[in-house]
């Protein structure tokens, strides 16, 4: 036995590591792994540790520092991945491990299923509540697109805002997949955001993120969170348009509008010019009409109205010229009324002395009665002298009774005419005053200071010189006075 233990070849430490390592390098070489990842461990230098498992076992893998930005996707503990890369040993702890070079999700169960995760959480969280979105503006001066500056996504987009209605266009140029794309995609939207409100390039009014169709894998960029956080915080309203109709990503549920694609997305974002022209000619029309059919309407209404009210202005009009008239009259009226009294004022000064009338008058009746006495005494004379003497004596008695009735009748109108006599009104203490010409004065208004008056009493004419004159007041009656100096 000695001898054969001791015909073995003789092997240090250091040479069964190296030999253990070039062997696993050089039976598998490149190779892929699939597992589900667990014992996820970032260290400070950069390095990604952590180890791959199924039912039947655990295979340790490391992701260096400069390979961690191509890897494809991020690992996560729990999430099922393939794994590509290279096995090598590591002597100093003489364990095998997988260098890990990309890493992809082990099929769409596994895709969906993390994505399904991530969607209910986010929905917990209200990202994807419909009180969040907001209406996108009807005509946006302009539009934001985020996608890859290649492809016909870029152009389908172009052509259909120009036919639908032309409306300028920024684009901001990213990758739409592959690793970096989604933050690249969110620092895109968030740079729209702080673009200015107004200057040469000014934040547009509606973004559209947008990729053509593509597998599960190829579309993951947009079921990010980090992108999926950014289009839910976008204060610019937003059009997701990821893939085909059939296609449905988480930024899809945190936009404002989902457009199953780029196409429809920029349907979306503009009307049809040519549509709004037409509706804008229909409505104008419609308004038109209905404004013509409101004013004849108004004007028949105002037309039996004007026919029930009568004729304003003849109305006015006519009393404006029956006032004209009546103040006409009243000044013609009230000159002839004053001329009137002032002719009867100077007719009563112009009357002679009733007593010397009312004597006059009876010397004229006594002469009448005379002669008709001596008239009848000469026809009775003629007379046989019983009948003369008794026609004498009738005669003599009617005469005397006809006398003393013509007198009674002349003294009562003698009396009257006394009362109404000016010298009678003079007699009992008025006096009546005139100026120089002799037009009597009624009124102290029409007296002037400094005019010559001539004031007749009773028992004669008084001339004086007005000094002022003071009307009679409203509330206490009182004489008319004027003080007159008397002149000698």
């Amino acid at each position: 036995m000695g001898e054969i233990f001791g015909n073995l070849p003789e092997y240090t430490v250091t040479e069964i590591a190296g030999a253990v390592k070039s062997t696993l390098e050089t039976a598998f070489g490149r190779i892929r792994v699939r597992g589900e990842v667990t014992d996820l461990r970032r260290y400070p230098s950069g390095h990604l540790y952590l180890s791959l498992k199924d039912e039947g076992g655990k295979l340790a893998a490391v992701a260096w520092k400069a390979t961690v930005p191509r890897l494809g996707l991020m690992p996560e503990n729990g999430v099922e991945v393939i794994a590509t890369g290279r096995i090598t040993a590591y002597g100093d702890r003489s364990i095998y491990q997988l260098i890990i070079e990309r890493l992809d999700y082990a099929g769409e169960g596994a895709l969906l299923a993390r994505i399904e995760a991530l969607r209910r959480r986010l929905a917990a969280e209200g990202l994807f509540d419909a009180a969040r979105k907001r209406a996108l503006p009807f005509l946006p001066r302009s539009i934001g697109v985020v996608t890859s500056e290649q492809g016909a996504v870029l152009h389908d987009i172009r052509t259909t805002i120009a036919r639908r209605f032309p409306r300028p266009i920024l684009l901001w140029p990213v990758p739409v997949q592959g690793e970096g794309a989604a933050q690249r995609i969110a620092v895109a939207i968030a740079g729209f955001a702080a673009l200015p409100a107004a200057g040469p390039l000014s934040r547009p009014d509606l973004l559209i993120v947008a990729r053509g169709g593509g597998s599960l894998e190829d579309l993951m960029a947009f079921n990010d969170e980090v992108l999926v956080r950014a289009a839910a915080a976008s204060p610019i309203p937003l059009i997701a348009a990821v893939g085909h109709e059939s296609d449905v990503t988480l930024i899809d549920l945190a936009a404002d509008r989902r457009a199953p694609t780029p196409t429809a997305a920029a349907e979306m974002a503009v009307p049809v010019r040519a549509e709004l022209v037409l509706d804008l000619a229909q409505r104008n029309a419609r308004l038109s009409g209905a404004l013509h059919r409101l004013i004849q309407a108004y004007s028949i209404r105002l037309e039996r109205a004007a026919r029930a009210l009568p004729d304003l202005p003849a109305m006015v009009a006519a009393m404006r010229q029956r006032v004209d008239d009546r103040v006409e009259r009243l000044q013609l009226a009230l000159a002839s009324l004053l001329q009137a009294h002032a002719t009867r004022l100077l007719g009563y000064l112009r009357l002679r002395d009733p007593r010397a009338t009312f004597t006059a008058a009876k010397a004229r009746l006594d002469h009448l009665f005379a002669r008709l006495g001596a008239g009848l005494e000469r026809m009775l004379v003629a007379r046989s002298g019983t009948a003369g003497a008794m026609a004498g004596r009738l005669s003599t008695a009617l005469l005397a009774a006809r006398n003393r009735e013509a007198g009674a009748r002349l003294e009562g109108l003698a009396a009257r005419l006394a009362s109404v006599s000016p010298d009678a009104v003079l007699a009992r203490g008025y006096a009546l005053v005139s100026d120089e010409t002799g037009r009597i004065l009624a009124r102290a208004a029409g007296v002037c200071p400094g005019a010559a008056l001539a004031i007749r009493f009773t028992d004669g004419t008084v001339h004086a010189t007005a000094d002022r004159a003071e009307r009679r007041s409203r509330t206490s009656p009182g004489t008319r006075q004027a003080r007159l100096p008397l002149e000698e």
